[in-house]
């Protein structure tokens, strides 16, 4: 699967931003999606992930609330809608894809389960 993100930038806190991943090489519906960050000196963390078929949604205690995962099947796309954005969301933030049989918070949440990542793109959040 390729996976292609977009939609980073700069934002002030308290403003928004929306991030789209088109992915290609697979049948899209059949894929588990997510979202994982990475800040500088600091390792990879789960941001939000959203499971095939029947649309499962799981967040980041540090996003929930403020952040909307969605998925278009008709457009092979994932969205992560960004709102409330605080400094602590600046990271290079990464889609990734899997299609294993058992996907629950445990596997959404576990960088490992994912098969395939995309390049990033960087969300900067100004104070």
């Amino acid at each position: 699967v390729q996976l292609q993100a977009s939609g980073g930038g700069l934002a002030q806190a308290g403003g928004s931003l929306r991030l789209s991943c088109a992915a290609s090489g697979r049948t899209f519906s059949t894929l588990h999606m997510g979202w994982f960050r990475q800040a500088p000196g600091k390792e990879r963390e789960f941001v939000s992930a959203i499971r095939r078929f029947d649309g499962n949604l799981y967040y980041a205690d540090s996003v929930k609330g403020r952040f909307t995962i969605s998925r278009d099947n008709a457009k092979n796309t994932v969205h992560l809608q960004m709102n409330s954005l605080k400094p602590e969301d600046t990271a290079v933030y990464f889609c990734a894809a899997t299609s294993t049989p058992l996907f629950t918070r445990v596997q959404a949440m576990g960088a490992p389960s994912y098969d395939d990542w995309g390049q990033g793109t960087q969300v900067t959040v100004s104070s």
